[in-house]
């Protein structure tokens, strides 16, 4: 089973996995299992945005955008420019809610 899934993930960068990995989740002691494993591969790879998702997940940024502003503060420069381009890679930068934030992130886009 490992050895197809690993298979699959190479190719067209995993496409056909993530069908795959949504249906484990559903089962409990797989999704712990599988989320353990996708945080050590996080930590391998890029410390600092496994570092920033865990400061993040802490804070309960989820459902809040306030909150979520709130915790980008609290992220060192290097976390955040790494959440950053993730969220970036994912397409999951939200939406600025005024003009001062509007601001800030155009500031956040200009150091990078």
């Amino acid at each position: 089973m490992l050895i197809v899934l690993n298979v699959l993930a190479r190719v067209q960068g995993g496409r056909f996995v993530r069908p795959i990995a949504m249906t484990l989740m559903k089962v409990p002691f797989l999704k712990r299992w599988l989320q353990r494993a996708s945080k050590a591969n996080l930590e391998r790879k890029n410390p600092e945005l496994a570092s920033a998702i865990a400061k993040l997940e802490r804070s309960g940024v989820q459902h809040d955008p306030q909150r979520a502003q709130a915790a980008m503060s609290r992220l060192s420069a290097a976390e955040r420019r790494a959440w950053l381009e993730a969220a970036g890679d994912e397409g999951a930068i939200p939406e600025p809610m005024n003009r001062q934030q509007r601001r800030q992130a155009a500031k956040l886009k200009k150091r990078r």
